[in-house]
């Protein structure tokens, strides 16, 4: 509060005086929201004055206003009516009368939510009903996707080749380094595993065949997925997300661009160019690091280890595998990309949609996984 009220100033200001035991609340300035420097009202601005008397308004040297000084009157009005007293709005003017006019004399008490009831069906139901909504969008914009890629090779895609190499680096190459690392960790960690627990058997040689087969069939294909769910997943569903929060999607949608084709169909297609040669590349670091453990606790060679690895793999588990990692590829850059799209509009939900992207991608990975295991015994491989 400032005292001193005999120079204007363009900052807004209020003092409270007292003429004959009224108070009048004398105004000076600018009061424009957009400065951001509205003056707060104390709690007890009427703890001296008496009930049941009326506050006046001095108004001579205030100056232009906005909903800034609208917000203060009825913070004013509020404590008035918490003290008994009214307000005179006669010497306001007349625009900032009818405005305060339409406001409560107090303001509206938040109750606090009330407690849900116990109904574990109906919550149940619901979240089946989510989930099999979400399933339905989520293969609706695989559909979507894979009609982009016929647009694509006929020349008529709005997608653009730059975005699609961009991609493809950002998945590939860019994340050798991570997937070498935990593949040859595993390969590495199952050698030594089984080298301790056959050698009580005198089954040593069996331990390229446990290798071999288990990066082959699985270890490859599901520990890069995770790791491409973890680092390029999240990524995509940030990606778009942030653009949801700057309204770059609603503008895609104005200008009639398909959002399906210009976002979704790059990132699953650089996905599924990108994770069966790195499969491919992880069965290597896999038995590479088997390899190294086998030869250092067992004394084999070389040769006989990839002799006994190559016996105990068939060509049909090289294709088994890479048929699975297309398979989470595609769910990968569609899921990620689905969960970006529906993420808010703040900079937290980005952090979310990130966080919700790399744990649906893992579930989901391991839940093709085990559908692809089922079909494996069904056929016979």
């Amino acid at each position: 509060m400032n005292n001193n009220a005999s120079l204007p100033s363009l900052q807004p200001e209020w003092t409270l005086k007292f003429e004959n035991q009224q108070p009048k609340l004398c105004l000076y300035g600018d009061w424009l929201a957009k400065n951001n420097n509205i003056p707060q009202l104390p709690r007890n601005i009427f703890q001296n004055c008496s009930a049941d008397i009326s506050v006046q308004f001095d108004t001579d040297q205030l100056r232009t206003w906005d909903s800034g000084f609208i917000a203060f009157l009825w913070e004013l009005k509020n404590l008035a009516t918490i003290n008994h007293i009214s307000i005179d709005k006669q010497q306001l003017p007349e625009a900032a009368q009818q405005l305060l006019a339409l406001l409560d004399d107090k303001k509206p008490e938040v109750s606090p939510p009330a407690n849900p009831p116990f109904r574990p069906l109906y919550n149940l139901g619901g979240w089946v009903i989510d989930s099999l909504n979400s399933l339905g969008v989520t293969f609706q914009l695989f559909l979507f996707a894979l009609k982009g890629v016929f647009k694509f090779l006929a020349g008529r895609s709005y997608m653009r080749l730059t975005d699609l190499l961009r991609d493809i680096k950002a998945a590939g190459p860019s994340a050798l380094i991570i997937i070498s690392i935990v593949n040859f960790l595993m390969g590495s960690i199952l050698a030594f595993v089984g080298a301790v627990q056959l050698r009580k058997f005198s089954a040593d040689a069996y331990v390229a065949n446990l290798v071999g087969i288990a990066t082959v069939r699985e270890l490859a294909a599901v520990m890069t997925a995770i790791v491409i769910s973890g680092r390029t997943g999240g990524a995509y569903a940030a990606r778009i997300a942030t653009m949801q929060g700057n309204e770059e999607i609603d503008a895609l949608k104005v200008f009639g661009i398909p959002v399906t084709e210009y976002l979704i169909l790059p990132s699953m297609l650089s996905l599924t160019i990108t994770m069966p040669i790195m499969y491919l590349y992880a069965c290597f670091m896999g038995i590479l690091g088997g390899l190294i453990v086998s030869i250092l606790m067992l004394r084999v060679t070389v040769l006989g280890f990839l002799y006994q690895t190559f016996g105990a793999v068939p060509f049909n588990q090289f294709i088994f595998g890479g048929s699975k990692t297309i398979a989470f590829a595609m769910f990968i850059g569609v899921s990620s990309c689905y969960i970006g799209m529906k993420s808010g509009r703040s900079a937290a939900d980005v952090g979310v949609a990130a966080t919700k992207a790399v744990v649906a991608g893992i579930v989901g990975v391991i839940a093709l996984d085990a559908v692809f295991a089922v079909l494996a015994d069904i056929i016979g491989i």
